[in-house]
């Protein structure tokens, strides 16, 4: 005798060894034996062979109207046989006994299970939305199928251009969109990238990145909502101080001013202002809120996003002929020996008498002008030679702080790589990814950088101790040691930062443009107005979670907009490289990887691999292959070795680690496809 019964959701057949009171023993057709519950049992049957049933029954299931079915059943509870009886006939046979159990088995929109082969007949209105649910699946899935040849024939349908970067970054798996994708890709045994690239859903390479940067990052977009700056309420003093700014031409957000009072007389004050947003914003605002969504400015070649609103920035900012409002620190120092004598923080209005563009006068304010009063020019600028005394005094000053935060750090900080400035000419607003650009260099640690750098170092070192001292919690960055892996880290405590060279380090002057200096422009203040019971009185306290979040979100916010910067500058370089036909460069040797070496190009920010292995510091001649705008990548063939090793790759501090490109990481999983290939292409 055979049975029929079920098992973990699905009916099987095989021969009956043995039973008892609740169980039976089955042979199964493969041989294998298996204890059967005797309620599973459905059918008992002579012949035909179980294999036999269960495939002319599923055939003739198949063919049932499932809507017929279910007129014909009885409204209460029934059982299989039952149904067969009214569909078939009075007297069923057995095929079609296990066609019934089948069909209503394989139809829970029609009909419930009640039991064992026992069922219930499905509300008609549920029936209903069960039906169109099917129907709505049947029309997606044809949809998919379309959508996937037309991807596959090289076109790409609206809706999945307008998904694309959700599709690509951060999918929902179950979308028609993304599944069309999956399908077609398997089809066509083509990576996912690839194949929309073909199809035309990407505009052009820089589009990718800047949509992709934007879907990631501003998914809202990057205007602002209406806002108002409000109006600094404190009757603030008008400092006797004549400032003046450093900052590149293309600077609004102009956070810091230098001034310089009492040469001559044998004790200096030199003056570092900074821009006082923190007077007026408060933290929970309007304004507050959306510079914390955004942390920073996002800096990329030819366009920049603020992190705060136009009007509000050039309502602080340290405009030329204002007096502007300002916190500064005041450094007393010996005008011989240099010696710091004490530092005082102020609240004023501090009257801006220049805004110095450092790219308009480099080629003037050079060491030997700074340095040589007798020096001339051939160029003059009526605005620094007004400053030409008090820049001088900087500058030396600078060389001095430099030299003794040397001492502490252990060695000189070199600078041998030069800075790449980009220049798109011809856009306006937005860059289209095809504006002519123009690479210049100018050389790290030139006079007027080494001033700012300088006084910023001094504001921000002087001023994070100063919070440390009174228990006043700020955002710092520390760094343990200098020793290989040892990083820079963003702490609440005041901690030494080794590669600096000072005690104490924390970002306190641009507010107008990174989220913690603003921050700890706020803690600052209220140092400034109560002193010793300002750990009382500041906006944030020991160990206050929200200054422990506004951290996390800062560091992750500032590294991913590092990284879009010099994706950015890649970019642009790549595309100065196709612009200006250049097909080989000069490169040096700085780093072995597996089947190649890492060469940084002589002329150009531009590190990247060639093939075989070639000796560190090797000056080498690089013949440049095929370039890949969307994976921002170039590969290079040495053609020619132009001198031998250095002995030794000289220190270069300004140097972060070496990155290339590579593959764009995707988040389209090939293996999401219902109908999945055995070999899956590479996405």
């Amino acid at each position: 005798m055979f049975v029929l019964f079920e098992e973990a959701g699905k009916y099987l057949g095989g021969r009956l060894l043995s039973e008892a009171e609740a169980s039976a023993q089955v042979e199964l057709d493969t041989g294998k034996r298996v204890k059967v519950k005797s309620v599973n049992i459905v059918l008992r049957f002579e012949k035909p062979s179980p294999a036999e049933l269960i495939a002319e029954a599923r055939t003739l299931a198949a063919t049932m109207d499932l809507d017929l079915a279910w007129e014909f059943a009885a409204d209460g509870e029934f059982g299989f046989a039952d149904l067969a009886s009214d569909y078939f006939s009075d007297k069923p046979t057995l095929v079609q006994q296990a066609a019934a159990l089948f069909a209503l088995f394989e139809a829970p929109h029609y009909f419930r299970r009640a039991g064992k082969g026992r069922f219930k007949k499905a509300p008609a209105e549920i029936v209903q939305q069960a039906l169109a649910a099917i129907e709505k699946k049947k029309l997606v899935t044809a949809q998919i199928a379309d959508w996937a040849v037309q991807l596959a024939d090289g076109v790409c349908p609206p809706p999945i251009r307008e998904q694309l970067y959700k599709i690509l970054f951060k999918p929902d798996k179950n979308a028609p969109e993304y599944k069309a994708v999956v399908d077609a890709s398997r089809a066509s045994q083509t990576p996912p990238l690839e194949l929309l690239e073909r199809a035309g859903a990407i505009d052009s390479p820089y589009q990718f990145h800047w949509r992709r940067f934007l879907f990631e990052n501003f998914p809202k977009g990057t205007t602002f909502p209406a806002l108002q700056a409000p109006v600094i309420a404190d009757e603030l003093p008008v400092a006797t101080a004549q400032a003046f700014s450093i900052d590149d031409s293309q600077t609004t957000e102009i956070d810091d001013a230098l001034s310089v009072q009492g040469l001559g007389s044998g004790t200096v004050l030199v003056g570092v202002h900074i821009a006082a947003p923190g007077l007026a914003l408060v933290p929970g605002s309007a304004i507050d809120q959306v510079a914390r969504a955004r942390m920073s400015t996002v800096y990329m070649p030819g366009y920049k996003i603020t992190m705060l609103p136009d009007d509000v920035v050039a309502a602080y900012t340290l405009q030329e002929g204002r007096d502007c409002p300002a916190v500064s620190l005041y450094a007393t120092f010996d005008e011989a020996t240099l010696e710091l004598r004490g530092t005082e923080t102020k609240l004023e209005r501090v009257p801006i008498v220049a805004n110095l563009r450092h790219d308009q006068l480099d080629a003037v304010v050079t060491q030997p002008w700074l340095e040589d009063g007798a020096f001339t020019s051939e160029n003059t600028h009526e605005a620094a030679s007004r400053l030409r005394e008090p820049l001088s005094f900087l500058f030396r000053l600078a060389k001095h702080l430099k030299a003794q935060r040397e001492v502490v750090r252990g060695k000189p900080e070199n600078f041998n790589r030069p800075d790449y400035n980009f220049r798109l000419t011809g856009n306006d607003g937005e860059p289209q990814g095809h504006e002519p650009v123009q690479i210049t260099t100018r050389q790290r640690g030139a006079p007027l950088d080494l001033i700012v750098s300088e006084a910023m170092i001094l504001a921000n070192s002087s001023w994070g101790a100063w919070l440390g001292e009174l228990g006043v919690p700020g955002l710092y960055r520390s760094q343990a040691s200098m020793a290989p892996g040892v990083k820079v880290r963003m702490g609440t405590r005041s901690l030494p930062h080794a590669g600096l060279g000072v005690k104490s380090y924390a970002w306190s002057t641009s507010p107008l443009r990174r989220y913690t200096d603003l921050v700890n422009q706020w803690q600052i203040i209220a140092a400034a107005r109560h002193g010793k019971t300002a750990a009382l009185a500041a906006p944030f306290k020991p160990k206050d979670a929200d200054l422990f979040s506004i951290l996390s979100g800062f560091d992750a916010a500032y590294a991913t907009y590092n990284a879009y910067q010099g994706g950015m500058e890649r970019f642009w370089t790549l595309k100065y490289l196709q612009q200006q036909g250049i097909t080989e460069l000069t490169a040096t040797v700085v780093k072995d990887i597996q089947n190649g070496a890492l060469v940084r190009a002589d002329s150009l920010p531009l590190v990247f691999p060639v093939a075989g292995q070639q000796e560190r510091g090797a000056h080498v001649r690089v013949k440049l292959g095929e370039i890949d705008e969307i994976a921002l990548d170039v590969h290079g063939t040495v053609i020619e070795r132009i001198d031998v090793p250095a002995d030794a790759m000289a220190d270069d501090d300004g140097g972060e680690e070496e990155e290339v490109a590579g593959p764009i990481a995707i988040a389209v999983d090939m293996s999401d496809s219902e109908a999945a290939s055995p070999e899956p292409a590479a996405g």
